[in-house]
């Protein structure tokens, strides 16, 4: 299975750390916040992995290189300008190809081991969900006893920037930018969404103060 990692937005809640360094390169425990996604992945003996970029991608790039220092083969989606998830994804299409794949947000950590994610089964997406931080009470989904993700309904709970997705979910999209969210609530109604509630540790790495405490905790 191949993995994409997301890393191609401005960043721009992570302000001023942002205004000269990529969020995915800011450091946490002594490493880039992406480094740590691509450890893990390799770790899960998923070693392909597309990363889409756009801000200062060069730097990006340059950091990373063709993966081998961390034990993956990196491929690049490079951005014009960004895409938003949905015409990211399907910008990378011709690099993923045909088979579902992991999909990571880069401004996410979390101690899932993807390896351990079911199969999706001819559905379009599996999601992994978290209970809601409390800078998102409101959740995004509601995951029923048979393990369907619906877009309504209560307990709610928060989209974790972790997913299997069929490249069907986005294929037949026309090119351009456009956000995943909606594709996913069409598949909800299709009834083609699964998903797993992940307990263990997940940290929205979203401003400043949440990479700092971030940093805290895994240097103990």
């Amino acid at each position: 299975m191949k993995a994409m990692i997301l890393a191609a937005g401005f960043g721009k809640r992570m302000r001023p750390l942002t205004d000269h360094c990529p969020k995915p390169l800011l450091p946490v425990a002594g490493k880039p916040l992406i480094v740590h996604h691509l450890e893990r992945l390799a770790a899960a003996n998923i070693t392909q992995v597309v990363i889409n970029v756009s801000y200062r991608a060069e730097q990006i790039m340059t950091a990373l290189g063709d993966g081998a220092n961390h034990g993956v083969q990196i491929r690049w989606s490079q951005e014009a300008t960004p895409l938003e998830t949905g015409g990211g994804i399907h910008q990378a299409l011709p690099l993923l190809g045909n088979a579902p794949f992991l999909l990571v947000n880069g401004d996410v950590w979390c101690d899932l081991d993807p390896a351990t994610l079911a199969p999706l089964n001819g559905d379009l997406a599996h999601l992994v969900l978290v209970n809601n931080p409390t800078h998102h009470p409101a959740g995004d989904f509601h995951l029923d006893a048979n393990g369907r993700v619906q877009a309504t309904g209560v307990p709610r709970l928060t989209f974790a920037g972790l997913s299997l997705i069929d490249p069907a979910l986005v294929a037949a999209e026309p090119p351009g930018a456009f956000p995943l969210a909606p594709l996913l609530r069409r598949a909800m109604t299709e009834g083609r969404v699964s998903g797993c509630h992940h307990q263990g540790e997940w940290v929205d790495v979203g401003t400043p103060e949440r990479l700092a405490e971030l940093d805290r905790r895994l240097r103990g």
